[in-house]
């Protein structure tokens, strides 16, 4: 059976930069997955994708030697579930805030003993080019678990959560974890930059005490250096949405052209 090269860079180390997919296309997910990001995530939480499209989706990144991973909605045992008998070869759960939630997500993951995920599907040993016993046999050691830290109250929790077994790695957020923090500010209001650098360096620090590798989403190429020089591993650089927008946009102000008013697209 095929082995998850993201998940053993993770753990050895290394960090691994990919990207999102929003745009519920698998001509440009079959494009994406030849470009040399090692993994691609399919959005499932905050896009139209449907169950079908993901599968076709998750099929065309592993036939391209690229690492599938999808981010689904919530920690739900029959959704997590679905992603990996569709062929996700790993995870990324969001609004992970404590170590139930975190548990529980986990479990959805792993066959027993180690879990609680059922039996069953064909379309996930396809993608790692396993026959289905040998898939069942393994699948534990090769799926990717990624929480995500995105609260306040996640980062209280961050050490205990970190330290689970089976927590492959912990992404954050930045949208969701600095529209969370709004919860504790005077006025309601964003935090300022230097309170959000100081919630993003105490997740850095869990993740180094416990030896967790920890990411974030990033818009930049000189934001991901700059990342990875700090020690974040797991890290997205925007998506394929956000890339293409930024072509366009650049095309029309290089032509002179009327161009749109504001970002069109955030990630």
């Amino acid at each position: 059976m095929k082995k998850n090269p993201v998940k053993q860079a993770l753990r050895d180390g290394e960090p691994q930069v990919g990207t999102w997919l929003s745009l519920e296309s698998v001509f440009a997910t079959r494009f994406m997955a030849r470009v040399g990001f090692p993994w691609l995530t399919v959005d499932i939480e905050h896009s139209p994708v449907d169950w079908e499209t993901a599968a076709l989706m998750f099929g065309a990144i592993a036939d391209a030697g690229c690492v599938p991973l999808a981010r689904v909605p919530r920690g739900d045992h029959d959704l997590i579930k679905r992603v990996l008998d569709a062929g996700a070869m790993g995870i990324v759960v969001p609004m992970v805030n404590t170590v139930e939630e975190a548990k529980a997500a986990i479990a959805a993951a792993k066959y027993p003993p180690v879990g609680n995920r059922s039996v069953g599907g064909a379309i996930h040993a396809l993608n790692f080019d396993a026959a289905a016993g040998d898939y069942y046999k393994y699948a534990n050691d090769e799926i990717l678990v990624v929480l995500q830290t995105e609260s306040p109250e996640g980062v209280e929790n961050a050490e205990e959560i970190y330290a689970l077994p089976g927590v492959d790695a912990i992404f954050v957020g930045p949208n969701d974890l600095k529209f969370q923090m709004r919860n504790f500010t005077s006025d309601g209001g964003d935090p300022t930059p230097d309170e959000f650098e100081a919630m993003l360096q105490r997740i850095l620090a869990a993740g180094k005490k416990t030896g967790t590798p920890v990411g974030l989403h990033v818009l930049t190429v000189e934001d991901t250096k700059r990342r990875i020089d700090e020690g974040w591993q797991f890290i997205a650089m925007a998506s394929e949405l956000k890339m293409m927008v930024n072509e366009a946009s650049r095309v029309v102000k290089e032509l002179g052209l009327s161009a749109a008013k504001g970002d069109l697209a955030k990630y």
